[in-house]
Order: C-alpha cells, then sequence, then structure tokens
C-alpha cells in the first residue's frame, strides 16, 4: 500500500504536521508526503482515568494536537486576509487544508506509560517492561479543514493502531547504562526501539514504525480507503476528497475509524460502522452536494500571485528591526513594539498579526515574540543574520523587479543596475548596502563550503571577489596550514575591516585589493569563487573562469560554489523541491547545475573534478588543473 497514487491530487495542498518529532518527520517524508511542521501547544494533561482504554487517551491527545495546531493557524490567518485586494482569493500562505495529530503511549497491565520526567522515573518504568509484554498505541487524527464565512469547520477522522513489544530480562547494569545514555528521557514508556532501545527488545508483533512512533502501514491504507472508498451501484456520488478541493477547504490527509469524543468536532467525522458520511461542501460542489465536473482552481498559480506580499511583509518587518526588538525581550504587545519602532498600534498590530501567519514570531495572550528562526537569522545582531540580504533585497532587488517590464522591452538584465555597474561605480552606501548582503550570506555558508571537501592537502587559498572575508576565516580556523587572501576591489577592500567575523581575526587572512577583470591574480595552490549574491552572465563568468584556469599552475585547484536552482532536488537526501526565488530569475540565464560547473571545467583543463551538494542550497565543484 503506497501514498503515491494520492500524492499527485495532494501536490497543492498545504499539510500540517502537528508534531516536532523527529521520527514522525523522517516517517512520513520517506513516503513521499510533503507538508510542513507546526509543533502543537495542547499540554497532555487529559485524566488517564476518565478513558475506558489507553487507545482512547492516545486518539483523544492525538485529537486535541491536531484541532489546536488547525485552531491557531486560522485564527492567525485573519488579519492577513486584510490585506488582499477585492477579489482576491482569501487565503493565507500559512493556512492549512489538513492538520494531522499522533501521540504514541506505551501500555502495560493497563497502565499508561508516558515520557520520563527523570531518570528514576525512567528507571521505574524500564523496571515495569523488563521480561515482559507490553502494547504500544499510537493514536492518530487527520482534522479536514474548511473556512465558511470566516469561521473554520472541521471534520476528524480518527484511528489507533497497537503493536505487542517482548523486553528481555534487563540487568541492573544494562537499564542504568541505557538510561545514562540520556535516550528515555524523550521517549515515551523510556525506550526507543529505533536506536539504542533495540538492544532491549526480544520481539515485536505488529508493526515496527508504529513503535517508533507513526503506524505508516495503517495510515496508507486508511489513506487509500478514504481516497478510493467503493461506492455501490445506483447511489448517488457524494462529495469526496477524492476531487481534491480548492484552495481554502481541504487539505491533503484524511483517515477514518471512529469518530470523536467531542460531538461538535466530530459530528463530520466517520462513524463507528466505518461509513463515512458526505464531507463538508466544498467550492467543487453545486449547491446540492453534487460533485462539479470542472477542474480545480490553480492553487499554485494563485500563490504565485500572492507570494510577494509575504517576501514585503518580512522585508518591512526587517527594515523597521521588528526582530531586534523583540529578540530577548518578547513577549511584548502591540503597543510596545509599536513605541519601540515608532509606528502607529493598529498598523504594527496587523504587521505583527501577519509575521505571526507566516511563521516568523509566536504569539501568545502575553504578546509577540521572536520564533527561534527570526532570532537567528532576522534579527540584525544573530549569529547567523541574514538582515543585511534583506535589506538588499528589500532596497536595489525590489526597485530592479519593480519596473521589470520596462527591463523585458529593452532586453536589460534582471537585476540590480549598481551590481551590473560593479561597486567601483557605487556611492559608498551603495557599497555597504552590497557587502552587507554578501557578509549575511557568506556567515551562512561558509562552514558547507568550507567543508564540502577535504582542503588540507592545500597550504595557500585566494578567496577571489572574498568581500568581507567571512570565508577565508572560516577556512583558516578548519585548516590550520592554510594561508588566505582575499582579493576583491579597492572600494571594498578598504570597507572589509568594518565586518565583524565569527571566528577571530587571523595573521593568515590577507586582503589585497585589485580587478578580477583585468589586474593579476595573487598565486595561491587553490583558488575559490563563489557566486552566491552575483548572478554572472555565461560570458562574463565564462571569461573569469577562463582567466582564473590560465594562473593556475599544474596541480593548483579550483573551488566553485553557487546556490543551487530551485528544482535540483537532493535525491541523496530526499529534500523536497522549493519554490522557485528571486535567485533563478537573474540576469535571464537559467541556474547552473553541478552537471554544468563540471563539464565547464573539464574544458577549461581542470581534471578529477567532483561536486557536491551542500547545506541543502549550495553546489560545490573542486577541480584541479591537470599538467600541460
Amino acid at each position: 500500500m503506497l501514498l503515491r497514487p494520492v500524492i499527485g491530487k495532494l501536490q497543492h495542498k498545504r499539510v500540517v504536521l502537528a508534531s516536532s518529532s523527529p521520527r514522525r518527520r523522517e516517517i512520513l517524508s520517506n513516503a513521499g508526503l510533503r507538508f510542513e511542521v507546526v509543533p502543537s501547544r495542547f499540554k497532555e494533561k487529559l485524566h488517564k482515568g476518565s478513558f475506558a482504554a489507553p487507545h482512547a487517551y492516545a486518539v483523544e491527545t492525538a485529537k486535541q494536537k491536531a484541532l489546536e495546531v488547525a485552531d491557531r493557524m486560522h485564527q492567525a490567518r485573519a488579519p492577513f486576509l486584510g490585506l488582499l485586494p477585492a477579489g482576491c482569493p482569501q487565503k493565507d500562505l500559512r493556512a492549512p487544508d489538513v492538520v494531522i495529530g499522533a501521540d504514541t503511549i506505551v501500555a502495560v497491565g493497563g497502565l499508561i506509560l508516558e515520557k520520563p520526567v527523570d531518570k528514576q522515573d525512567a528507571y521505574r518504568m524500564l523496571s515495569r517492561l523488563s521480561g515482559k509484554e507490553h502494547s504500544v498505541f499510537t493514536g492518530v487524527a487527520i482534522v479536514h479543514c474548511c473556512t465558511r464565512d470566516g469561521q473554520l469547520d472541521t471534520e476528524v477522522s480518527e484511528f489507533y493502531e497497537e503493536t505487542t513489544v517482548k523486553f528481555s530480562e534487563l540487568s541492573e547494569e544494562l537499564l542504568w547504562e541505557y538510561i545514562d545514555s540520556g535516550e528515555p528521557m524523550d521517549k515515551a514508556g523510556g525506550y526507543g526501539i529505533q536506536a539504542l532501545g533495540g538492544m532491549l527488545v526480544e520481539y515485536v508483533r505488529g508493526d515496527f514504525l508504529n513503535v517508533v512512533g507513526f503506524p505508516l502501514n495503517r495510515f496508507c491504507k486508511e489513506l487509500a480507503r478514504l481516497y478510493h472508498a467503493p461506492r455501490a451501484p445506483g447511489t448517488p456520488r457524494p462529495v469526496q476528497h477524492d476531487s481534491i478541493p480548492a484552495v481554502d477547504t481541504f487539505e491533503d490527509l484524511s483517515d477514518g475509524e471512529g469518530g470523536g469524543s467531542d460531538p461538535a468536532r466530530a459530528s463530520g467525522g466517520l462513524q463507528a460502522g466505518g461509513a463515512r458520511p458526505q464531507a463538508p461542501r466544498t467550492q467543487e460542489a453545486d449547491l446540492n452536494g453534487v460533485a462539479d465536473s470542472q477542474p480545480g482552481l490553480p492553487a499554485g498559480l494563485l500563490e504565485l500571485m500572492d507570494g510577494f506580499k509575504a517576501s514585503k511583509v518580512l522585508l518591512t518587518a526587517c527594515k523597521l528591526q521588528v526582530f531586534d526588538v523583540l529578540k530577548d525581550r518578547g513577549p511584548l504587545s502591540a503597543t510596545d513594539v509599536a513605541r519601540e519602532i515608532d509606528a502607529s498600534v493598529g498598523g504594527t498590530a496587523r504587521l505583527l498579526d501577519v509575521c505571526a501567519a507566516l511563521g516568523l514570531l509566536d504569539k501568545s495572550d502575553r504578546g509577540y515574540s521572536n520564533t527561534e528562526t527570526a532570532s537567528l537569522h532576522l534579527a540584525s545582531d544573530g549569529e547567523q543574520s541574514l538582515h543585511g540580504l534583506a535589506a538588499y533585497h528589500d532596497g536595489p532587488v525590489w526597485g530592479a523587479f519593480t519596473h521589470l517590464g520596462r527591463a523585458v522591452r529593452e532586453g536589460a538584465a534582471w537585476t540590480p543596475e549598481p551590481l551590473l555597474q560593479g561597486p567601483h561605480k557605487w556611492s559608498t552606501e551603495a557599497t555597504l548596502q552590497f557587502m552587507r548582503a554578501s557578509h549575511s550570506l557568506s556567515k551562512l555558508t561558509a562552514q558547507h563550503v568550507a567543508t564540502a571537501f577535504d582542503l588540507s592537502p592545500f597550504t595557500s587559498a585566494c578567496h577571489l571577489g572574498g568581500c568581507t572575508g567571512a570565508l577565508a576565516h572560516k577556512l583558516v580556523q578548519e585548516y590550520p596550514r592554510l594561508q588566505v587572501t582575499v582579493f576583491d576591489l579597492p572600494e571594498v577592500i578598504k570597507l572589509a575591516g568594518d565586518f565583524q567575523t565569527d571566528a577571530q581575526p587571523s595573521e593568515r587572512v590577507h586582503f589585497v585589493p585589485g580587478d578580477l577583470s583585468s589586474d593579476s591574480l595573487p598565486p595561491a595552490d587553490l583558488y575559490i569563487f563563489c557566486s552566491l549574491l552575483h548572478d554572472w552572465p555565461n560570458d562574463r563568468l565564462h571569461g573569469l573562469l577562463s582567466r582564473i584556469s590560465g594562473s593556475c599552475k599544474p596541480g593548483a585547484g579550483l573551488l566553485l560554489a553557487e546556490l543551487a536552482p530551485a528544482e535540483e532536488e537532493d535525491e541523496a537526501s530526499g529534500a523536497a523541491r522549493r519554490p522557485p526565488g528571486l535567485r533563478t530569475l537573474g540576469v535571464g540565464r537559467g541556474p547552473r547545475s553541478r552537471g554544468q560547473y563540471r563539464r565547464l571545467l573539464q574544458r577549461l583543463g581542470f581534471q578529477d573534478v567532483q561536486a557536491a551538494r551542500a547545506g541543502g542550497l549550495l553546489h560545490v565543484v573542486l577541480g584541479t588543473r591537470a599538467p600541460p
């Protein structure tokens, strides 16, 4: 039983997993499901004694987790709708179609064992399981979300899976060795079968993945039944999820078995006998509830048309330093933030609400606070801040794309005009703006570029267009024998000292001014060229690489790094395809693949050319200059 037959129907639907469990994420990702993670804030404090069986407790907890995320995302959606012009589809980029909740428990003798609170609690749990059979239950709830007149309607489908596990007789030494490993502390029942805990298990009867955290086999069967349920001859065709609803109705996943304990929530769900009532009417249904034969709305196109609004919200919040205000100080009220950024309370509240809807901020009764990502990447003083890159996109890049129609008519490049001219023609402020953007991106990618290959055989390197030296300092940190020269325009070198890097300043990093297009290159065993922010046209890139090749002695290396094309998937990691970004819309050329770079270097006389994907967003290519 595979998810693949319905994946195509779910392609443009937003599936949300209401769990931060890496094990559940891995199981569903390996099955080919595309989803996003929004951890539930539901407090798991249901009274266990009020449930007739352990599995009922797991199912109800899973349902409440999913409903909390669905409600929270729906509430966050409202302020974003006000940004849409009249007539546009009212769909928040974060609005879910389906939310999946899951909860795994261990039960022995009718007693429910969840996660241990400390080592002694873990010892009590594992001692109780020693030499005995116990049951592992995972409750799963799938909440289909539909918006009617601004109100959230939900249909809940539920099921559970049971697996029997037998432990060996555990010695005290083995018990404490396992407990001291730290693994039991975040695992139901105090053990993880997929890791060290597997050594405690004598046998398993049932679904192994259910013990890991998610019953994939049962999930697939339920999903297939829900989407492809047969109907008796002559019966009217109900509105099924087979005709996937439009943008603001259902999401992708559904399951079926008994309804929930909350009649208001579960009245639209599956009944105890397995029969599924008619789903809430969608935009593809007519007034009589009969499915319309017309194709669904082009959700992908609508999202592309709407996407610039989310970008502008993010860039504006960065410009107003919202994330700086909230870092280490949140939660703050909208009034407090408005006072700090010198803005109106109403406008600030709307901006903060949309940032929360986009997942950039957390919103609670106490106010707004940064997410971990916002503090790390959007606050200007974050360790890996992209604040400079955001300012660059909000300034020259946004301006260039505002006049894209003129550029198309005139045949001009799709890039900021100063970037085409080069920093030697910029004002000091424009040069700094570009350097801040480059520095942001270099700090974020330096570790990945420096470690994509083993560069220890090289003793000298020259980073061409090295700007602030962020990569150079990371290289000397990684390779104690390496001396690195940063080669860039005099205007850039003059300002480079104003930028801080994560690494301490090193005497093995040297800055040399010069023009890559015309001046002689400093001698080195390894030349490095990173096209991360520049978007070189093919003819200019080939010319630059030819000059570099001419400066390479036999045995010298050339290391190239570039942001990867959005459509190029990392087959090794199974990374999901990303939507195309501005990086793919540079100066009118398509993004270059690792294979294209490999062939280019081979034509320039480099041999033993290796290519790697680094950090999920980069290609890095390394070639060695062949002897004459």
